[in-house]
């Protein structure tokens, strides 16, 4: 009884915590679509790839839960622990900010060929929106548009006053007409200091300690319910007897709880006992006395 009762608990924990992650993944979703709403195209497919498979991840775990299914149970623990396990290395890898801002502004630079192809059209318009909304041109400089490129002058979005042919007229006549910062460092800086990001950030610590949680509350379960289908035992079994002997019940600790006489038995302890009798008892019952008369000494 007891041991229903705490797995009935844990069933319970596990729903709370499942109901917890879904709601903050969801929350990470509108969070994102918000912060970066008009230049993240070339995260927001991935990002939102993520949230959908831990949102079904949620839901096998409410699943295995409520069914009390070991494989459902053993298949989403697995999948914590390694999405838990690239969570965290995430986290060690972008502690050091130089080695991931030189790693972000060597990534921006190696995508910048791409840029104006007909397949490559959201990243055209990322960079757009880069650099109008940031007033800057390029990554770290505005020649990395013809480092990188094959074009003669960068985007018409590196001008200050911006119309079509401005940068092509621009850097023939007077280059001060152009944005001289780059995009990389006033990025990363913006991505920092937004508030909705911060929120993204504390949102993410949340959900690590929440899948903590459920994965110990996923190990007790996956436990008391492997334990209660392989190791209960009934409270008491009866020991094989001869044909026709109603056996004995004994204890599962292995001590005799009562006997039942057989028929068998029953006659050979009769006969056992009429041997024992002394002559001339047997009118006196089974369990008769034998009296002798006192002897007259006169």
């Amino acid at each position: 009884m007891a041991r229903q009762d705490a797995v009935r608990c844990l069933r319970c924990l596990l729903y709370a915590l499942n109901l917890l992650l879904w709601v903050s993944r969801l929350s990470m979703m509108l969070l994102e679509e918000a912060a970066v709403r008009s230049y993240s195209a070339a995260v927001h497919p991935v990002f939102i790839s993520v949230c959908c498979l831990l949102l079904i991840l949620s839901m096998v775990g409410y699943c295995g839960a409520l069914r009390c299914r070991l494989l459902l149970l053993c298949w989403y623990f697995c999948s914590l622990l390694v999405i838990f396990c690239v969570e965290l290395a995430s986290a060690v890898w972008t502690y050091d900010e130089p080695s991931v801002q030189r790693a972000d502004m060597i990534s921006l630079k190696s995508r910048m060929p791409d840029y104006s192809l007909q397949r490559y059209q959201w990243l055209t318009h990322t960079w757009d929106s880069f650099q109008t909304q940031f007033q800057c041109c390029g990554v770290i400089y505005f020649t990395d548009w013809l480092e990188m490129t094959e074009m003669e002058f960068p985007p018409d979005s590196c001008c200050t006053n911006q119309f079509p042919g401005c940068a092509g007229h621009a850097h023939q006549h007077d280059l001060s007409d152009l944005h001289q910062e780059g995009c990389g460092p006033k990025v990363y800086r913006f991505i920092r200091g937004t508030k909705p990001l911060q929120v993204l950030r504390f949102l993410g610590v949340s959900i690590g300690v929440a899948q903590i949680l459920a994965m110990a509350l996923t190990l007790t379960l996956l436990w008391a319910l492997y334990y209660g289908r392989h190791h209960q035992q009934p409270d008491a079994y009866r020991t094989p007897g001869p044909p026709g002997d109603s056996g004995s019940v004994v204890a599962t600790n292995g001590t005799s709880v009562g006997d039942r006489v057989g028929p068998r038995d029953q006659r050979a302890a009769e006969a056992g006992l009429e041997d024992l009798e002394p002559p001339g008892a047997a009118g006196k019952g089974l369990y008769g006395l034998h009296h002798t008369e006192p002897q007259n000494l006169e």
